[in-house]
């Protein structure tokens, strides 16, 4: 069961070379999910070798070009390729007239549907639900509204152990009642309890993205424990004055925020193009949370099943430090 992030763009609003504007693709479970799409995205879709026909969810933090740009060009190749199949974009209220005008003059022919969700970005809202994952918005702080993404799996029913099916004769309405929680009665009606029969279940994995924000200590809450966070780290520590001037967070920020919520991994973009390297924002970021790393376009990002285990508080908010 995959559930793993692609990145596609790791630069902030001005493409590089190496670098494009901020755009991702997340495969949970084989549904793939875009999150923001900076120009040329579908050019990285094809550069990575990621089905782009396989994209049926795209998610919009702010209405940005470097973050938004890309939709209209992705729209454009579908067409093209004569997709069938209905494509969601969730983003802030506002992209409806923008959509409204793209569809009255280039939207008349599509050979697809585009259907818009709109959210206010003000405060955590669940946006879009499956069977296998959910997707929240949380608010974020920027020179306009923006919303960062949680997504998790949805939790898992438990595991019935194999002996157990072996030993007791298990049937499948058993199997299926056990699974729900329930003990189960023997012919000769000894009651074995669930605890017995059962592996505790899969953890269910979760992803967050955060970009174009200031750093604030409510994100912990919303952050706490989060497997793989993606936040933006527009500067370097020595910078932090732009950062806040600009609405944007630093490196030494960033993994301030992971250590205090207890990420399992910080991975780090949206890097200024005044930076002709990210070895410098790197190292401040592992000085303060060592499992953190700095994307580049292209890396991929994996999170693994673990079973479901009681985890203790792994962290709080420094006395000190650039955090706001």
């Amino acid at each position: 069961m995959s559930f793993i992030l692609t990145v596609l763009g790791s630069s902030s609003a001005i493409p590089t070379a190496t670098r494009f504007p901020t755009a991702q693709v997340l495969n949970v479970h084989e549904r793939f999910f875009m999150i923001d799409c900076g120009e040329g995205t579908q050019i990285q879709l094809r550069r990575f070798s990621l089905n782009m026909s396989r994209i049926r969810h795209i998610f919009i933090s702010h209405l940005h070009g470097d973050h938004m740009f890309g939709l209209f060009g992705l729209f454009s190749t579908y067409n093209l390729m004569s997709r069938k199949t209905d494509l969601h974009v969730f983003a802030h209220r506002d992209f409806g007239p923008t959509l409204e005008h793209y569809l009255e003059y280039f939207g008349k022919d599509l050979t697809y549907t585009i259907i818009f969700h709109p959210f206010t970005a003000n405060k955590p809202e669940i946006i879009f639900t499956d069977k296998h994952v959910s997707v929240q918005t949380i608010p974020l702080r920027h020179s306009v509204p923006v919303a960062g993404f949680i997504f998790r799996e949805q939790e898992k029913l438990l595991n019935v152990n194999k002996e157990a099916i072996q030993k007791y004769g298990l049937t499948i309405r058993d199997i299926r009642r056990i699974k729900e929680g329930h003990d189960f009665q023997t012919e000769g009606g000894e009651i074995i309890r669930n605890s017995l029969l059962t592996l505790p279940p899969y953890k269910p994995r979760s992803y967050a993205f955060c970009t174009d924000t200031l750093c604030f200590k409510k994100l912990v809450n919303y952050l706490k424990d989060i497997d793989l966070l993606y936040f933006e780290a527009t500067f370097s520590d020595k910078d932090k004055k732009l950062a806040k001037m600009t609405g944007h967070s630093t490196s030494v920020q960033a993994a301030e925020l992971a250590r205090s919520a207890g990420v399992g991994r910080l991975v780090m973009g949206h890097f200024s193009t005044r930076y002709k390297s990210t070895d410098r924002l790197l190292k401040e970021a592992c000085s303060v949370f060592p499992d953190s790393y700095a994307a580049e376009d292209g890396d991929q990002y994996e999170v693994r099943l673990t079973r479901s285990i009681s985890s203790p508080d792994k962290g709080r908010w420094p006395e000190t430090g650039g955090i706001q």
